[in-house]
């Protein structure tokens, strides 16, 4: 078994032009005092991060961890979700997401892609020179659109989507495999990686590449009605990452998983802040502990009724409270007592 690390918090949902939330500076200060001990960094927020620097220079890496190290946390992860977002476009999305990628990249999706591929990679050797071997990215999706079956697929059409979205992928895992990085894909809906079918489908496709693994993150498997528990028994030594974040579902006679096209305010299925939605976080923390799962528990806020502020705040205790210490005695040690082949037999009445 393995004690979880914590609390850390994802910084992305955090930013804003004013103070502290504008400066890596002061959104440290801000975690510190909130009882935070890790942040999780967004690379496309230029103002924490210059990830191509970070790419090339160890001593711009050093200057950054010895800098967020200053306020008593550490960086636990670097995450490329937009950039892994646009690895793999439907053309259907093309518009939507140009808003992820930088203005001399829009209206132009070859270019867009292949800004994004370097984005992931150099993920991978800024991680390396961070000294931090796990990195979050989204697989993007060539096949949502076709999640109903409706209207029919053709044969072999999602085989050929997943051939693809490996084809796009392979080169940017062999980086990280040089780098020694897991990249840890957060299993999402809107990606064609959404659910551990999906996840079996993708590794098969990358001829089960090692680099392949997991950001789990219940809330989006209760808005699937997914067994979230569960999928930690199927997959827990590809869980390399860890969110928590909450969330419920309350369907009604009106509307169910698909939502009606509604904002997450009046969806069945919607984001919540964690103790506030429906996940059980007191058997995921023991799961991932009793497994050995070596990860951050990283609060992300989502929350559709509840502020970032609020969140924030009370996201460190909330965490703090669920980690367990690892015991490393069992319970009946001082009941033990010595013992020898021959009493094993006598005990077992065997000669």
């Amino acid at each position: 078994m393995k004690t979880i690390k914590g609390p850390a918090i994802f910084l992305a949902q955090f930013m804003d032009d004013k103070a502290p939330f504008n400066s890596l500076d002061g959104l440290c200060k801000w975690a510190s005092e909130l009882g935070y001990k890790g942040i999780q960094i967004p690379t496309w927020e230029t103002r924490l991060i210059d990830l191509a620097k970070a790419a090339e220079s160890k001593t711009y890496c050093d200057e950054l961890k010895g800098k967020v190290n200053s306020y008593g946390l550490e960086i636990t992860e670097l995450c490329t979700h937009l950039q892994g977002q646009l690895v793999a476009v439907h053309p259907a999305y093309d518009e939507m997401f140009d808003n992820f990628a930088p203005d001399d990249c829009k209206n132009n999706p070859k270019k867009r892609t292949e800004w994004a591929v370097n984005q992931v990679k150099n993920a991978a050797k800024a991680s390396r020179n961070l000294g931090i071997d796990v990195s979050g990215t989204f697989s993007g999706a060539l096949l949502w659109h076709t999640f109903h079956p409706w209207p029919q697929r053709p044969p072999g059409l999602v085989e050929m989507g997943f051939k693809e979205l490996a084809k796009r992928w392979m080169p940017i895992l062999d980086i990280y495999e040089d780098q020694g990085v897991d990249l840890c894909y957060e299993v999402h809906p809107g990606e064609d990686v959404h659910d551990g079918v999906t996840f079996e489908r993708f590794r098969e496709a990358t001829g089960n590449h090692k680099r392949v693994n997991i950001l789990y993150d219940p809330s989006h498997f209760v808005l699937q009605q997914l067994d979230y528990i569960q999928y930690i028994d199927y997959y827990h030594e590809f869980i390399k990452m860890f969110h928590v974040k909450d969330s419920e579902f309350n369907p009604t006679g009106k509307k169910g998983a698909f939502g009606g096209y509604g904002d997450w305010i009046d969806r069945a299925g919607r984001y919540r802040h964690p103790g506030d939605g429906q996940v059980d976080f007191k058997t995921i923390f023991t799961k991932l502990t009793e497994y050995g799962c070596d990860v951050w528990a990283v609060m992300e806020w989502e929350c559709c009724i509840k502020s970032p502020e609020q969140g924030a705040s009370q996201g460190a205790p909330f965490i703090a409270s669920h980690i367990i210490q690892a015991t490393e005695k069992a319970f009946d040690d001082f009941a033990g007592a010595e013992t020898d082949d021959a009493k094993l037999k006598r005990i077992l009445g065997i000669k």
